[in-house]
């Protein structure tokens, strides 16, 4: 995809399989260092008309897991939707539903991270015995599944976790009504994957 607002239009991804080959493909060229798209202004303008973004990605607030630079993506292209450890609720599961049924993604990708801080402060608190008050506490009630499902003195439990988490999330999102009618018309398909912050690296989940 290219950024030159002088260029041809290419045509846009509409197969899952592809959108997905363009977001690791994307995370290629960012690891080694050659990304092609810098979000400059004239790609914002080139894209300001219309807009088929090829994936909807649901990722984590993390300030060092930025969707668009690890996928090396430009404007128009993926739809973002982050929240802590990327835990679901009515506003992320309508704008999952907008990309899906509006904007016509072919492609739902859920993105774990290693060392992520909501998924140890869930140990945490489980070790602890003590729930967090206030909405950080629903965001803790949320992950917790994924923390006894490993077991909370399991080996390396907080990425034994994370990688639950994403699991149990990408189930959640297959049970939706409107995306698991999307999977079964052939329109959509679903990829979890986990993402490495030392070496920038995207591993997808079997």
């Amino acid at each position: 995809m290219t950024t030159d607002p002088s260029a041809p239009l290419e045509p846009p991804i509409t197969d899952a399989e592809e959108a997905l080959a363009e977001l690791m493909a994307g995370n290629k060229r960012f690891v080694g260092g050659r990304p092609e798209h810098g979000h400059r202004v004239s790609a914002a303008a080139a894209s300001s008309a219309s807009q088929q973004p090829h994936a909807v990605v649901l990722g984590c607030i993390d300030s060092r897991v930025p969707l668009e630079a690890i996928f090396d993506q430009t404007f128009g292209s993926i739809c973002v939707i982050r929240s802590g450890a990327h835990v679901l609720d009515r506003a992320v599961l309508g704008s999952v539903d907008f990309a899906v049924d509006k904007l016509g993604v072919p492609l739902i990708m859920v993105l774990g991270h290693k060392r992520c801080g909501a998924v140890q402060g869930t140990i945490e608190a489980l070790l602890a015995g003590q729930r967090p008050g206030g909405d950080i506490g629903y965001l803790i009630d949320e992950i917790a599944p994924a923390v006894e499902e490993v077991g909370i003195g399991s080996p390396d439990v907080a990425e034994q976790a994370m990688r639950a988490h994403v699991r149990r999330t990408v189930g959640r999102l297959r049970a939706k009504e409107g995306v698991a009618a999307a999977i079964a018309a052939g329109r959509v398909k679903i990829a979890g994957a986990s993402y490495d912050l030392d070496t920038g690296l995207v591993e997808l989940h079997p």
